[in-house]
């Protein structure tokens, strides 16, 4: 009987150490530092297992680590001075990075998608976007946005200010792909701030369309990939302010905005979703982006980008942080515990069966 006792003390050290290290697992935070960078955009590079992120002017794109080493991936000097790189993202089928560029005030107007080959680094094309002399002369400038990139290497980028969206095909050969009047048909509140950003986020699902969010109006819409044709998703309410978007490969979709993120799914291929979960988001850290890292964990971008705009200083620390739905978390510890039930009936039934084993062979000893 004495042997017993050092299986059943390991046994429960076992689970208590498993659940602890289940239930205490914390948000993955990576904290990296260079000057001045204020990067709004972020992407994952699931080949070389790495971030990549944008900066506001230096026309240089950086890598960084999990561990926060920060490394230059792209640098661009014949790009004009002070463009700001955006939206960004890989494009794995044909290892290409596609960059959105954007020239703020008070620069003259820029607006641009740039592609680069991720082994050798080199430029690819620089595609120009522009928007329709006629139908945007209201504007002062057009702001290319976000980009999201089809299995073909059709790049897709919103123009925040104008309401529409442009493709560029594999070649860099930029056209206005989607001016649907959707987009333009929610009332805009004009006195809120950065109520002039319209279309923002934007990514690509492999059905066949583009899911693009409206941060003035926080809406989102569904986008046919072949002809440009779209309807508004149905949302149980509007997601305000919202920025970036991401997918997982379970079909969820995070959007973030400056103070929270939703989680959303939808069960008929986006003609409605519901919002399942959100969490708070730090505001004055400015998050923009989302992206979906290694393990398929959701991470945003904490770029400081007002601070950058306004030049209200210096900068050097910033920081990308994975974001969880509590929700999901919840279930997931409760399945911890339900398995940790498991295995300990198991363990017990176990010992009440040596028991009877080891009684049954002292009779048939005696």
């Amino acid at each position: 009987m004495m042997s017993l006792k050092p299986s059943l003390a390991s046994l429960i050290i076992f689970f208590l150490i498993w659940v602890g290290t289940a239930c205490a697992s914390k948000p993955h935070i990576i904290s990296f530092r260079s000057p001045n960078l204020y990067p709004e955009g972020i992407t994952w590079d699931p080949i070389d297992q790495h971030f990549i992120v944008g900066s506001l002017r230096h026309r240089t794109i950086y890598s960084v680590s999990d561990a926060g080493v920060v490394d230059t991936l792209i640098s661009d000097l014949s790009l004009p001075e002070n463009v700001t790189f955006l939206g960004l993202t890989v494009d794995n089928h044909h290892r290409r990075l596609l960059a959105v560029i954007h020239a703020m005030e008070p620069l003259p107007p820029y607006d641009a998608l740039a592609a680069y080959d991720l082994r050798s680094r080199e430029r690819l094309f620089l595609a120009p976007l522009h928007g329709d002399a006629d139908l945007d002369s209201s504007l002062s400038r057009q702001i290319a946005n976000d980009v999201t990139v089809d299995f073909a290497g059709n790049a897709y980028v919103t123009n925040a200010a104008a309401n529409f969206i442009w493709k560029v095909n594999a070649k860099g050969e930029a056209s206005i792909f989607s001016r649907s009047p959707v987009f333009t048909e929610y009332p805009v509140d004009r006195s809120s701030p950065y109520s002039f950003c319209g279309l923002n986020g934007i990514l690509y699902i492999s059905k066949g369309y583009l899911l693009a969010v409206q941060s003035n109006t926080g809406k989102m819409f569904k986008v046919d990939a072949e002809d440009g044709t779209a309807r508004l998703v149905l949302l149980p309410r509007d997601l305000p302010w919202a920025d970036g978007i991401a997918v997982r490969k379970d079909g969820i979709v995070v959007v973030v905005s400056q103070s929270k993120a939703w989680f959303l799914k939808s069960e008929d291929s986006w003609a409605e979703g519901a919002i399942f979960d959100e969490t708070a988001l730090e505001p004055e850290w400015f998050p923009t982006s989302v992206t979906m890292g290694g393990d398929q964990r959701v991470y945003v971008i904490y770029g400081h980008l007002e601070e950058g705009i306004f030049r209200k200083g210096e900068r050097e620390a910033f920081s990308i942080e994975e974001i969880r739905s509590e929700r999901e978390s919840g279930e997931e510890k409760i399945w911890v515990y339900v398995l940790v039930g498991l295995g300990l009936s198991y363990f017990l039934f176990w010992r009440f069966q040596m028991k009877q084993l080891i009684k049954n062979l002292d009779k048939k000893t005696n």
